[in-house]
């Protein structure tokens, strides 16, 4: 008797379990929205293998959540495919996503669309390596749980909305190598959260930076190759923790020779600006791993000791009258 019972709790056991592996996790509404993208975006090679029949929750580019929200889909990643499409608006269907990421889609066209401001758990937005245009969307700073924004390698263009200062969370805005204008906003010195990397390289950004930027400890920040001018020496400070600046290629016109330099700093780029006065000394207390101070109107004996020597002249060229070594010594 008690081996029967034993059996027939074994066969209700493999039974349950079989049930429970047949069974979908992904909720029907997020599959039909997922379906609806791939249809949307004219069923692009990385996601051709989505079928109906599947769990949705072990789709490529898909991943849901535990059963405390039901494995709803939070996190949909489109990468690296030559599809013509625009972003579906269906994903501001997703409600639970967190992560979107639509990568290196360079036939990826359009703006980004106003449904995603639906998604009030998104945290992570990567966009970058695509051909998107229109404007960075006023309506991100809506999205107050972002953590992280990548608009990078698009074709955006306008000014940079100051409202993105008021995502309580943000940590990285990386805006880079688009065609935005206009000045940086003033209200980029008062963030509500802690930015830990500002990247708006490679634009077309003009004016004066905001001194009230100088309040912030940003562990990295890139305003290269833009057209910004007059003084950044407030980015400076020896009680900060910043470890990259990258300043080169502007119109940025101020002396640095009282300007200390946090010690985390390794990479410290100031080419190709109109920089004035002489190299400090407490600059040879970096452990710099990139330096170049080349096309500005430098003057005076470089600094020994330290990892100034480290770089070759070509790092120190083209300013008024830097003298020692790597260049010529000082008469």
């Amino acid at each position: 008797m008690e081996g029967k019972t034993t059996t027939l709790l074994l066969l209700l056991f493999a039974l349950l379990l079989t049930t429970s592996l047949s069974k979908d996790l992904c909720h029907k509404d997020d599959k039909n929205t997922l379906l609806k993208i791939k249809k949307a975006m004219n069923d692009p090679y990385t996601i051709i293998s989505w079928d109906p029949k599947d769990d949705c929750c072990t789709w490529y580019a898909v991943e849901c959540g535990n059963a405390s929200i039901n494995h709803r889909v939070t996190s949909l990643d489109i990468s690296n495919d030559d599809v013509s499409t625009q972003i579906p608006p269906e994903v501001g269907d997703l409600p639970y996503l967190e992560y979107l990421i639509f990568h290196k889609l360079p036939n990826l066209t359009g703006e980004i669309p106003p449904t995603i401001t639906k998604l009030k758990y998104l945290r992570y937005l990567w966009l970058s390596w695509n051909n998107l245009s229109g404007p960075v969307p006023e309506f991100l700073s809506q999205l107050k749980n972002l953590e992280y924004i990548n608009l990078s390698f698009n074709k955006l263009s306008g000014s940079i909305p100051g409202s993105l200062s008021l995502l309580p969370k943000l940590e990285f805005l990386e805006l880079s190598r688009n065609k935005l204008t206009g000045s940086i906003p003033e209200s980029f010195g008062s963030f509500k959260g802690v930015v830990y990397a500002l990247y708006l390289s490679h634009n077309q950004l003009s004016g004066s930076i905001p001194k009230s930027l100088g309040n912030l400890d940003i562990n990295q920040i890139d305003l290269s190759r833009n057209k910004l001018e007059g003084d950044a020496s407030m980015l400076f400070g020896a009680k900060k923790t910043t470890q990259h600046i990258d300043l080169s290629r502007n119109m940025f016109q101020f002396n640095i020779s009282k300007v200390k330099v946090a010690k985390t700093v390794n990479f410290l780029d100031l080419n190709h600006n109109s920089l004035t006065g002489s190299i400090p000394v407490q600059w040879t207390q970096l452990d710099l791993q990139t330096f170049n101070v080349s096309y500005n109107r430098l003057c005076g004996r470089i600094p020994q000791g330290g990892d100034l020597q480290r770089f070759d002249a070509y790092e120190y060229l083209h300013n008024k009258c830097l003298c020692d070594a790597p260049l010529q010594s000082c008469k």
